[in-house]
């Protein structure tokens, strides 16, 4: 089994969204999966021209010359593809957004129903891989990423496709704290998205019992904003801006 990762966090390996995909990804290797992790940010994606040369002279192919060409390729090669990124203005970051735009050679041009009525276009290729979505943001609830939720449903609909995981984590930037005193429940959300990438693996899905507690909080929300407004209190405090 092949699992791509394109991450869409312009902080590459620095950034929260690299810190859950490394400790998923372990997990999927553990369970024998070959796997590859992909910095968008270290990539050269140019926007959508809008064209249509990839439905008419050149059917499949972008007319733009850049790194999509290979990424397209590893896309529809793999078995599971984890679309990664933080939440940005409640939605995918912008590299996030040009790459998927990108995506739009895979699929012919002529109109079809699916299985509810609704039209979309038709497949390019006999295969498409399986999705999974792993994204963090800085606020602390959960019900910040309602607008990807429901933006992959769509996007997996429309590339004849099927999300088989989803793995949205509030307070994001607790990944990064210092405090010896939060090691251990960081150690127990490591080791809960090792266990999602095990079970992706082996059952092509996420357990009920992983999502649950995957879906709860790691310290409670008050304790984390409390200690967001006194990091940033210190940090405007040495630009002297406060």
């Amino acid at each position: 089994m092949k699992i791509t990762v394109f991450n869409g966090s312009p902080r590459g390996e620095k950034g929260n969204t690299h810190f859950m995909i490394r400790e998923f990804l372990k997990g999927a290797e553990e369970a024998g999966a070959e796997v590859e992790n992909i910095f968008l940010v270290e990539k050269n994606i140019k926007y959508c021209k809008g064209c249509f040369t990839c439905w008419g002279k050149t059917p499949g192919k972008c007319v733009i010359k850049d790194d999509m060409e290979e990424l397209i390729e590893k896309f529809i090669s793999s078995d599971i593809v984890v679309f990664a990124t933080p939440v940005y203005v409640d939605n995918v970051t912008g590299i996030m957004k040009a790459f998927m735009d990108r995506l739009i050679p895979i699929v012919d041009p002529h109109f079809e129903k699916d299985e509810k009525g609704e039209t979309r276009h038709k497949k390019r290729y006999e295969k498409y891989p399986k999705i999974v979505i792993i994204s963090n943001c800085g606020y602390p609830e959960q019900s910040h990423f309602q607008v990807l939720r429901l933006f992959f449903r769509r996007v997996a609909r429309n590339l004849h496709s099927e999300i088989i995981g989803e793995i949205y984590r509030g307070a994001g930037e607790i990944f990064r704290a210092r405090n010896i005193l939060l090691k251990p429940y960081i150690e127990k959300y490591r080791n809960l998205l090792r266990k999602a990438g095990r079970e992706v693996v082996e059952n092509l899905s996420i357990s009920d019992e992983t999502m649950r507690e995957l879906e709860e909080p790691i310290i409670p929300y008050e304790k984390y904003i409390e200690g967001a407004n006194r990091y940033w209190d210190k940090m405007l405090a040495k630009i002297g801006k406060v």
